[in-house]
């Protein structure tokens, strides 16, 4: 049996499965509020007892956690990036009680899902006839706003006929704007982050959780939008990182014109910068959305302004037009894809 765990800033979540043939079963899961937890030892020793405690016969052989932060796997050790968290694998062996344990970066566990996903774990967005077949070898991208914003590319050797996982920071790149519009977010951006950051503004400060705050805040301090009090109310209230989920409910139910736009804004810099890994890597096997917001946002997704801004790059615009484009509606393809990497890693001996 195996441990599986998908850590992310807001939440971390455990689950226990046993390996049936070639069919992972879940049989123990549970969620844990990361903020409230000092470490990840100690989630794991909760969860182990929780397990052992509900599957009496569960002997652990490995453990594999995708991380939301850089992972050094030569030291098996990850700083988590939103978290104040230092992961180490001999710490969380030692808890366990197993010598097999896996540090992923979350993206990339993600991505080891990706490759097992079926065709109802996903929602296709690129409406093109020409793009409604993937390339079964061909190169792939995951992009996944959360908590933060993770980037991963999975690319095809035709040798050893396998697909190649690299988790990146990409999210951490410089936000390029495209127009006034962005150019006005951007130095909206830079001076508040002047004293963090000496002014370098990255895409996670745009197309993730704190990103549609944000710019929520850029369009209200900038532009006469109509805005609905209660929403107001509620955003003033809330806890940081419960903004977004309000902005998002707002516009999905058209209750704020303010929260509407924001999510506009925020679909075409995902598109865009999604259009931009695309096109680096060549895609054909398809563009993923992951992360915590695209599977609840999936109305706004498909009204158009995301396609838009993915094919928009000049003279490749037909190229991206051909570039399937998915979201990934799973559940838990954090955990999903952790597991599968346990079941590869098995399987490799």
């Amino acid at each position: 049996m195996l441990i599986a765990g998908d850590i992310g800033g807001t939440n971390t979540r455990m689950a226990l499965y046993e390996l049936q043939g070639e069919q992972l079963v879940q049989l123990v899961a549970k969620n844990y509020p990361s903020r409230e937890y000092g470490n990840l030892t100690e989630i794991a020793a909760h969860f182990k007892a929780l397990a052992q405690q509900q599957v009496r016969a569960a002997a652990l052989t490995q453990a594999v956690f995708g991380l939301a932060g850089p992972v050094d796997r030569l030291r098996g050790e990850c700083i988590t990036t939103n978290l104040p968290w230092h992961v180490k694998a001999t710490e969380l062996k030692s808890v366990l009680g197993i010598d097999a344990v896996y540090l992923l970066n979350d993206v990339e566990s993600i991505s080891y899902g990706v490759l097992h996903l079926g065709t109802e774990d996903v929602v296709a967005l690129n409406r093109n006839p020409e793009a409604q077949q993937a390339d079964s070898k061909g190169n792939k991208v995951l992009i996944a706003p959360g908590t933060g914003l993770g980037e991963a590319i999975l690319v095809y050797d035709w040798q050893d006929n396998l697909y190649h996982i690299s988790a990146t920071e990409g999210g951490h790149a410089d936000f390029a704007p495209r127009n006034q519009f962005e150019m006005g977010l951007l130095r909206h951006l830079h001076d508040k982050f002047w004293d963090d950051s000496f002014g370098h503004i990255s895409y996670e400060r745009v197309i993730s959780g704190q990103g549609i705050g944000h710019i929520y805040d850029y369009l209200k301090e900038s532009f006469s939008i109509s805005e609905n009090p209660q929403v107001a109310m509620q955003l003033q209230q809330a806890k940081p990182d419960k903004r977004a989920a309000i902005i998002s409910e707002a516009a999905t139910r058209h209750q704020s014109e303010l929260c509407m736009t924001t999510m506009t804004t925020f679909v075409s810099i995902l598109g865009a910068e999604a259009g931009n890994m695309a096109l680096k890597t060549l895609a054909y096997g398809g563009v993923y959305l992951g992360g915590g917001i695209p599977p609840k946002i999936i109305e706004k997704l498909e009204d158009g302004s995301f396609m838009a801004a993915f094919v928009n790059k000049g003279r490749f615009a037909n190229v991206m037009a051909r570039i399937p484009v998915y979201v990934i509606v799973r559940d838990e393809p954090g955990l999903f894809g952790a597991a599968c990497y346990a079941q590869f890693h098995a399987a490799q001996g």
